[in-house]
This record gives C-alpha cells, structure tokens and sequence, in this order.
C-alpha cells in the first residue's frame, strides 16, 4: 500500500518549490537513467503518461518497438537537498511499462518484483537487505577528470587527518539524511581512499532504490570536494576492492524466518535451505553480482573477498557469513557481491538461488571456520569447496547453465545481458595492456 497519494506529491511540490522532476530508472548495466520534466507536466507523470524512447536505452527493445511509459512510484519521491533554492529538483522512482499497460519484462525493478511474488507464493511476506557498499575517492585534475591520485593514505577505521576524506563523508552523510536515510556506520576502509557508509535495511525493492540514490549522493558531494568517488570493484592492484556486503533474512508478517531459538546456532531450517540454494547456485549468479571484467580482479584470495563457495558462522573468508545477532537480526551476509552490480537483478538472482533451497529442502554441508585462503586444492575439494569463476567468460558461461537463476531474470534480461557481456568479454580479450608491453616489448 503507497503511503503517499497524488494529492500528496502535488502538496510536496508546491511546498518545496520544486521546478522539475526526474523519472527516474535503472537500465540493464545498473547505470541511473532520467526523464526531466518541468512541473508543469507533474500531473501528467503521475497518471504513467511520460513515454520515452525505450531503443536508445541499454538492454531495453529495438527500434521498431521503442516506447515505453513511466510508472513513478510515489513513495519513492524526494527533494534533492544541494538542488536550488530557485528551482529546486525532486526525484520519482519509475517502473517501466510497454504501451499497452502492462509491465515491461526487460526492467529491472520489475525483475526483482516478480521475483518478489515467487517468494509471497512460499508464503515469505518480505525479503530485507541491508548492503555495505564500498567506494573510492579519487582526486580530480584541473580538468574535472578523474586521476589516480588517492585523497588520503588512511586505512581501516582510521581518522583525519590521516583519512583526508572525513569532511566530504561526513557531508554525504547529511545529505543522505536529509533525503531520509537512517545512517548506521560511516568509516573509512583498509585501503587508502576507500570508505564505506552502510544505511538500514529496508524490503528489496526500497533497498534497490536506496543503493541506486545512494551512488547518485556520493558521486555528487564527492564531485564539490572536488574528488571522484568509483564504485569499480578493483580500482588499484596490490590493495583491497571494494564490495557491497550483503545483509539478507526472510520475514513471515513480524517474524524473522531465519531464526529459531531452539536450535544450536540460532538458524532455522528456512535458514539452513536458504543458505543451501545460494551455495548451490553461487557460481552462477556471479555474472550478475560481479558483472565487469574488472570485478574478478576483486574475486582474489589475500584481499578479503571471498573466491571459493562455502559459509561460516565467522569466517570472512567465506562467501556467506553468519553476523552473530540473533532474534529479529538474525541474517547471512553474501559477501561475493560488488557495487557494481544491477542491485535490482543481483537481489533477484540471489532470492531465487535461497528460494531454490527453501523448495528443494536443501541442506548445506558443514559450516567452514578456519581461512580457506591457507588450504590446498586437495584439501578444499575434499570438503567440497568450489572456486567461483575466474573471469567474465567462465562466470557466463555457468550463469547460462543454471536455469533456476536464468529463469528468475526472465528471457528478455538473459538474452541482453549476454549480449552486452560478450561484447565486453571480446574488446577486452582483445585490448593490448601496459603489462604486457612491458613484458614482452623488450624481451621478444
């Protein structure tokens, strides 16, 4: 049920002074795309009247069937606070729609809402998510363009003024509050310029568009310090990557499915199931959560992401961790994915890879509590840890395979995902890199 009406967001307007809105979404590569309209044509927006070109958008149609409507959902309205006082500019979250009504299948965020009624048909009520994403802030050169010179030389948990990008975090902090984000932890990470801002767990969809508003903030501040913050996943070799931890639990009404007090560790059997789906199904939703060539530099033993299938109850090693709250907290945390994933098809995957579990009544194999990273291939195959792919083309390779994780994103999103993914795989197997001359220039 919405909490705000049409009324509502009319009120809001007029209220705030806003000049003009952005209809906003995400397209198949997880890049935020708009529709700015004056306020002059709010109205029309609010009754899914503004179409835009579908074909010009990645991952949508083709020419010849290239309009679309935008559905904005109006609970996700809000006031970008560093806009204008003059013409200030507020913000709608859009489903994409095609001509006729109905919803369009190659949108994300329609992806994860059918994935969503999937869950409500096992009789699961809501799926939450609380992400850490982490992020770099690089200095900007004369130009306005990104270089690679680090802010600061800080490290985990450290303050200024060894962490030099206190200031613009803590600004991106006051902006997301002031766009009604409840802030947990803010702090920089073990890696020289990288930080990390974690808000409240939320329902999927909400959490989707949080991360997505989110990106948006932090490149935005980040830009009037004068700095460029990434979400790319591997930025620098030789330091840690960055990645989007994330925090997941099944609710039945009030109730938290995961828990249950009377057993050993505090998991249910939901919990166990689940965690079983995702392990069986890790390797395949990783083109998803870790979709670039660049994220599988990240997805190395030595730099505290995770690189092989297995879970614990402490071991950050592993791809699924277990916090250690219990009651209404109790979770697993994914630890494999990365910021630049498509938060809405990456939740997707990852539900349907626990729901798998839930329905086939999987059981996962022991918990692993010691460093997979000091183990040998004979020993990890002896427990059953697998590796995660290796690179883009094997992670596609098996996600094509599995057809569990490419039903829940449907045929539409596979079809141009993969072709997105292939022509990515191709220039970049192509390209002639600095180490390779450097390598062979010479020598040969």
């Amino acid at each position: 049920m919405a909490k705000f009406t049409k009324e509502d967001i009319i009120s809001k307007v007029n209220e705030a002074n806003v000049k003009f809105i952005r209809l906003q979404f995400t397209d198949l590569l997880g890049i935020i795309k708009n529709v700015e309209i004056p306020v002059s044509q709010l109205e029309k927006a609010l009754d899914n009247k503004i179409m835009f070109d579908g074909s010009s958008i990645e991952g949508f149609v083709r020419i010849e069937e290239s309009d679309m409507l935008l559905y904005p959902d109006y609970d996700s309205f809000v006031v970008f606070p560093w806009t204008a006082e003059k013409g200030k500019v507020a913000r709608m979250i859009c489903d994409i729609h095609k001509p006729d009504g109905t919803p369009f299948p190659g949108d994300p965020r329609n992806v994860l809402k059918a994935e969503l009624e999937e869950m409500k048909k096992l009789g699961f009520t809501a799926f939450n998510i609380g992400p850490e994403p982490e992020f770099f802030l690089f200095k900007m050169d004369d130009e306005g363009k990104p270089t690679l010179e680090l802010n600061d030389k800080g490290g985990y948990f450290d303050l200024a003024p060894t962490d030099l990008g206190e200031n613009c975090r803590r600004d991106i902090v006051l902006e997301l509050e002031d766009m009604g984000f409840e802030i947990e932890a803010s702090h920089h990470e073990v890696a020289p310029g990288q930080h990390e801002i974690d808000f409240k767990y939320a329902d999927a969809v909400k959490t989707c568009d949080n991360i997505q508003t989110f990106k948006l903030v932090v490149k935005t501040i980040a830009r009037q310090h004068n700095l460029h913050a990434t979400f790319m996943p591997k930025p620098l070799y030789g330091v840690n990557g960055s990645g989007m931890h994330s925090n997941m639990s099944l609710f039945k009404g009030k109730e938290n499915a995961f828990y249950d007090e009377s057993s050993k560790d505090g998991l249910s059997e939901t919990a166990k199931a689940f965690i079983a789906g995702v392990l069986k199904h890790a390797r395949a939703f990783t083109a998803i959560t870790n979709p670039t060539v660049n994220s599988f530099k990240r997805l190395v033993p030595g730099y505290e992401a995770p690189s092989y299938v297995a879970w614990s109850l402490s071991n950050r090693s592993a791809l699924i961790r277990i916090p250690a709250s219990r009651g209404l907290s109790t979770r697993i945390e994914v630890r494999s994915v990365d910021p630049v994933t498509n938060p809405y098809l990456g939740m997707a995957a990852m539900l349907a890879a626990g729901l798998d579990g839930v329905k086939e009544k999987l059981t996962p194999p022991d918990p692993v509590d010691r460093s997979i990273y000091v183990m040998d291939d004979e020993e990890r195959e002896k427990l059953g840890i697998h590796d995660l792919p290796a690179d883009l083309k094997e992670a596609l390779a098996v996600f094509n395979a599995d057809p569990v994780i490419t039903a829940a994103l449907g045929e539409h999103t596979v079809s141009r995902f993969n072709d997105a993914k292939e022509i990515e795989w191709d220039m970049f197997r192509t390209q002639v890199s600095s180490w390779e001359r450097d390598q062979y220039l010479e020598t040969y």
